[in-house]
């Protein structure tokens, strides 16, 4: 019988609570899981390599990072490792792959031809962020398998090359990437939350050179932007002095644009003659609107995207959460914010992940590398 379950295991290592938590998952799930995600922080990365070193049955993928979430909890500072597993349904598949640190797109998985023809329902990417162009990945993946969701994030245990680990099956890497195909008719919604909301209206790019924005709507971009502050209240006005953000709708076609259509960029600065400096290339015709970002528009838009995502389908067995390591305490006044947001809104289901140094989810069909961004898979098995 399919189904999930999740356990957090925290403090130091201790003798034997690996293998206990591998046992109590079995049985929880009457029988052995055919996947099993694991999330390390720094302090529990030795038992990545002990979970390899079980054999652990079907398929074992993992990552370390700075914070490790499990049901209920998010643990930030302190040792942890959480662990989630799944029963599949038969006809789901899976085919693990490997990506060499510094691999170009075209020699990876996601050019690969297929002899079944078959197209991934979804996949699972971690990755670790000295060594894997993620960015470049997901632009070949998203020419090759537009519509196919990517989920996962990048390994945030280590401050410089080498430190992060990943596990798939039976080995350890400290580079590169690891991920999960899954195949079949795989139940599964993915939430992106970016955490901003839109000020001011909807813009037309009329002018642009590189990452610079000249105009929009015709008019000077300054001259337009400071219009739009002026007519905000003085709450606004103050989280602008925290940082402003860019919104580019990525599905042009549609009639309106609301939330999950923008994929929000950082603005970076205004140069000396009024072009508006924005963290990614702009090209002239593209859609913009100015986002701000603060805890409880982030509270917000996870809300209500759970919300949508809910009523799209039923109640899921179970969810892994990739948020980012500018979230948790450094955002929220409380802890545990986003996996208690999950529980609220969705009901009490196994929860795991961690907080990555970049999250990989889909905005309007295609999968980009966020940022302040909390992206969700649930699973319906």
């Amino acid at each position: 019988m399919a189904g999930c379950a999740a356990r957090l295991i925290t403090g130091p290592e201790r003798p034997g609570a690996v293998e206990s938590a591998m046992d109590s998952l079995a049985e929880a799930l009457g029988g052995a899981p055919e996947l099993t995600v694991v999330f390390a922080s720094p302090h529990r990365a030795a038992d990545l390599e002990r979970l390899a070193n079980l054999d652990v049955p079907g398929t074992l993928i993992g990552v370390t990072g700075e914070a490790v979430v499990g049901p209920g909890r998010e643990i930030e500072g302190s040792a942890a490792l959480a662990i989630w597993a799944v029963r599949l349904p038969q006809d789901v598949a899976l085919k693990p792959f490997r990506i060499e640190a510094g691999a170009r797109p075209a020699g990876d998985r996601a050019s690969e031809s297929r002899s079944d023809g078959a197209v991934p329902a979804a996949v699972l990417l971690l990755g670790d962020p000295f060594s894997f162009a993620a960015d470049a990945w997901l632009a070949h993946w998203n020419q090759l398998w537009r519509g196919v969701p990517v989920l996962g994030g990048m390994a945030s245990a280590a401050r410089r090359p080498g430190e992060n680990r990943l596990v798939l099956n039976r080995e350890v890497f400290s580079d590169g990437a690891v991920g999960i195909e899954l195949g079949g008719p795989v139940p599964v919604r993915a939430v992106v939350s970016q955490g901003c909301r839109p000020i001011g209206r909807t813009l037309l790019v009329t002018r642009a050179e590189g990452n610079l924005i000249r105009e929009l709507g015709r008019r000077p971009a300054l001259e337009v932007l400071q219009e739009i502050v002026a007519d905000l209240d003085e709450s606004d006005r103050e989280l602008l002095r925290h940082g402003l953000h860019l919104g580019r709708v990525i599905d042009e076609y549609r009639e309106s644009f609301g939330r999950g259509d923008f994929l929000v960029r950082n603005i970076l600065g205004i140069t000396e003659d009024g072009a508006i400096v924005v963290g990614e290339p702009i090209r002239v015709g593209q859609t913009v609107q100015f986002h701000v970002r603060d805890a409880d528009s982030a509270d917000q838009d996870l809300r209500a995207l759970l919300t949508r995502a809910m009523a799209e389908g039923d109640r899921p067995s179970g969810a892994l959460l990739f948020s980012c390591n500018g979230r948790g305490t450094r955002m929220f006044p409380v802890p545990d914010h986003d996996v208690t947001t999950i529980g609220e809104v969705v009901g009490d289901i196994p929860v795991a992940g961690f907080f990555a140094m970049g999250e990989f989810g889909p905005v309007s069909g295609q999968n980009f590398v966020h940022g302040f961004t909390a992206s969700v898979a649930l699973f319906g098995f």
